[in-house]
């Protein structure tokens, strides 16, 4: 009877301990279910913000990478989606990959705006890509300096968001003595250590007519070509990256380069600096312009005249040490030094070229090039 009794003891201990066990997943369960079901209605919110944000209105930009890209979206796309609600959707690429979508693209283009190089600029609105800006629709064209007004035809194609210098970049350590003239290239201290842009860099192409204006009497390209060819080189660069790369690793003690990332390297604590030679810099400039067919052309002019602000002039400043092309923007003195023009200049002490009529020899210059210098 004992044995009986605690065998059924037993039997009601195992059978209580079994329901508990059971009543405790069945819990567990329940609760995983209530924690799913949350999931589930949160991610159908999420889904439902997901797809208001992706039907909002857009733009798409073209503009650089690295860096350059980093301050447009920073200086320009990003305050300009906040006062405005409009998604900035970046196409990166460099002046001339664009300016090749965009041939791709003329029937249906899918950028709507796009920063170019200058130069490149020309090329793209003979190329018939571009389409006009209209004051009535940016009306801070009003407030950019004339040198950054660019007009053909009698129409506005292109706006500056800031203009650089083209002179030499050189290491402080290595060269004792800096370089103060465009004929310095062909100094005994920079010999092998020089990198110079090719024409397949947005530099390459004006620097060569650059220098053959500044001969005395100017001549016509036999000269400066008869110059170049003594040029010692440890190389001809075709991107501004492998520049930057060649003066970081040392492999160059001086280069013919952009004052912009020139100054940037230096923020980094790399012991470079940038000279404009005697003879003058030469000027460039990054450009907007509005694509011909925009989908989104509305958005693309608001997108534009943000970028024209005083607000977007200084930050491009501060970032990227362009020369600020909007009127009355101010800098700090640092800023300010690293400026293309320097502390105390202006846009006018810039030397800007004729465009247009470099792109009219720009494929005869190349070819020259590609027989007597690249393969010499």
């Amino acid at each position: 009877m004992a044995e009986m009794f605690k065998f059924l003891s037993v039997h009601f201990l195992f059978h209580k301990s079994l329901r508990q066990h059971y009543a405790t997943q069945r819990q567990t369960l329940e609760s995983k279910m209530k924690s799913l079901r949350r999931m589930l209605v949160v991610g159908v919110v999420f889904a439902g913000a997901f797809a208001v944000d992706a039907s909002a209105e857009s733009v798409t930009v073209g503009w650089f990478g690295g860096n350059w890209g980093d301050a447009f979206n920073q200086c320009v796309a990003q305050p300009f989606t906040r006062a405005t609600g409009i998604n900035v959707i970046p196409e990166i690429g460099t002046s001339t990959v664009n300016l090749s979508k965009l041939e791709q693209q003329r029937s249906a283009p899918a950028i709507d705006a796009v920063w170019m190089d200058s130069g490149v600029s020309e090329l793209a609105t003979a190329a018939g890509v571009i389409d006009s800006l209209n004051p009535a629709e940016i009306p801070n064209l009003s407030n950019v300096v004339p040198e950054g007004v660019y007009r053909h035809d009698g129409t506005v194609f292109a706006v500056s968001t800031g203009f650089y210098a083209v002179g030499i970049a050189y290491n402080t350590k290595e060269l004792k003595v800096p370089p103060t003239s465009w004929n310095d290239l062909w100094r005994a201290d920079m010999a092998n250590e020089l990198t110079f842009p090719s024409p397949a860099n947005a530099l390459g192409v004006p620097t060569v007519f650059f220098l053959n204006s500044i001969n005395k009497p100017p001549a016509d390209m036999d000269v400066t070509f008869a110059k170049l060819k003594k040029l010692k080189v440890s190389a001809f660069y075709d991107s501004s990256g492998a520049a930057a790369n060649a003066l970081q690793s040392g492999d160059v003690v001086a280069a013919v380069y952009n004052s912009a990332p020139t100054w940037d390297l230096a923020d980094r604590g790399l012991p470079l600096a940038f000279v404009a030679p005697k003879e003058g810099a030469w000027g460039g400039d990054v450009r907007l312009h509005l694509v011909k067919g925009a989908r989104n052309k509305a958005a693309a002019e608001k997108f534009i005249n943000a970028a024209i602000t005083p607000e977007a002039s200084a930050c491009l400043a501060k970032k990227l040490y362009l020369g600020p092309s909007v009127k009355g923007v101010t800098v700090s003195p640092e800023v300010a030094r690293k400026l293309p023009w320097g502390e105390n200049g202006s846009v006018k002490d810039l030397k800007f070229l004729d465009w247009w009529e470099i792109n009219k020899q720009r494929a005869a210059l190349v070819d020259r090039w590609n027989r007597e210098i690249a393969n010499k």
